[in-house]
């Protein structure tokens, strides 16, 4: 059983066959621009489900707490691309131009919702500032995260910088979308919260047929020709290094500013990279031919944080005392 809680859940599994699939039998030629369409189609449906379900109710519980979330953000938004520009010459000698692109846009993409809570609680924290912060960093992304990107990445892996045409396909195909979710909530709100089973189903259905999608387009245009077997051994190298960076300052920088409670929150909300919203930018921002390669680094640390993640918040929960226990 403790073997179990070490295997990649079945989400993880989805997105590996669905690169698996996508290596031998890619989507092309006039199916893949049906493909295209229904793809952008998910992708609005998973924005939309973004924003019905952030509860407006929780966020205002915990948003009073600014010093706590500025810290989070700066985290997020500033302490990890930083730590990916200053890497960037290194890796670009050691990666392809495309994988070293993709660290530098992880370290971009917002925090997690749903893990970074569930993890928060379990380790004792301050549960609704986690999901006051969690939700801000998601809500902030879908404008910062393109702005940074087109700011920062530059080179054939982009499809125009953050042109006026690509604002113009964010406002369309993800920023909209989350708004009419956020007007949608009183509606549909409790229709989400009563079948979280198919709801998680449909968000992460969303990503699989994204990430196929895209391997398909980066096969067809020489992905696994282009990306030695080594490059993928120092790309999980390179994701668990900037964790275990980002680990250790925002626990060191949390103990010193915060009680434990929120100390936990930066630890855990600070150090998380979302696929469910950073995927779905990176189809808006890339050229497709080099998307696969470019959400590879997520990906990976997706997985990596997860395992992780889980580790340190069980070691917590077991050493947190009593009265300091959320």
């Amino acid at each position: 059983m403790k073997l179990l809680r070490w295997l990649p859940d079945r989400f993880v599994l989805a997105l590996i066959g669905a690169i698996v699939l996508a290596s031998f039998l890619p989507v092309r030629g006039a199916f893949a621009s049906v493909f295209d369409v229904v793809t952008l189609a998910a992708i609005a449906f998973l924005f939309f489900l973004h924003g019905a379900r952030l509860s407006r109710e929780a966020v205002v519980a915990g948003m009073w707490n600014v010093r706590l979330h500025t810290v989070v953000l700066a985290t997020t938004f500033v302490l990890f691309p930083l730590l990916a520009l200053v890497a960037q010459p290194l890796l670009n000698g050691l990666l392809t131009p495309a994988l070293a692109a993709g660290v530098l846009y992880l370290a971009l993409v917002p925090s997690t919702v749903q893990s970074s809570i569930a993890f928060t609680s379990i380790a004792g924290g301050n549960v609704p500032a986690a999901v006051c912060t969690a939700s801000l960093s998601n809500m902030l992304g879908v404008l910062v995260t393109p702005l940074l990107a087109g700011v920062l990445i530059t080179g054939a892996t982009t499809s125009g910088g953050i042109s006026l045409a690509a604002l113009g396909h964010i406002a369309v195909e993800i920023l909209l979308p989350f708004v009419l979710g956020q007007c949608a909530r009183p509606a549909v709100g409790r229709l989400i919260e009563g079948y979280p089973r198919i709801v998680r189903f449909v968000d992460q259905g969303a990503i699989v047929l994204v990430v196929y999608g895209a391997f398909s387009a980066s096969v067809v245009a020489g992905l696994w020709v282009e990306t030695p077997l080594v490059s993928l051994v120092v790309l999980a190298a390179v994701d668990i290094i900037l964790l275990a960076i980002v680990l250790l300052a925002t626990w060191t920088l949390g103990r010193a500013l915060f009680g434990r409670g929120d100390a936990i929150v930066l630890l855990f909300c600070g150090s998380k990279k979302t696929l469910a919203g950073g995927i779905p930018i990176a189809n808006v921002l890339f050229a497709s031919s080099r998307l696969g390669s470019v959400i590879l680094p997520l990906i990976m640390f997706h997985q990596i944080q997860l395992f992780v993640c889980a580790w340190i918040a069980r070691s917590l929960s077991a050493r947190a005392p009593a009265s300091e226990q959320r």
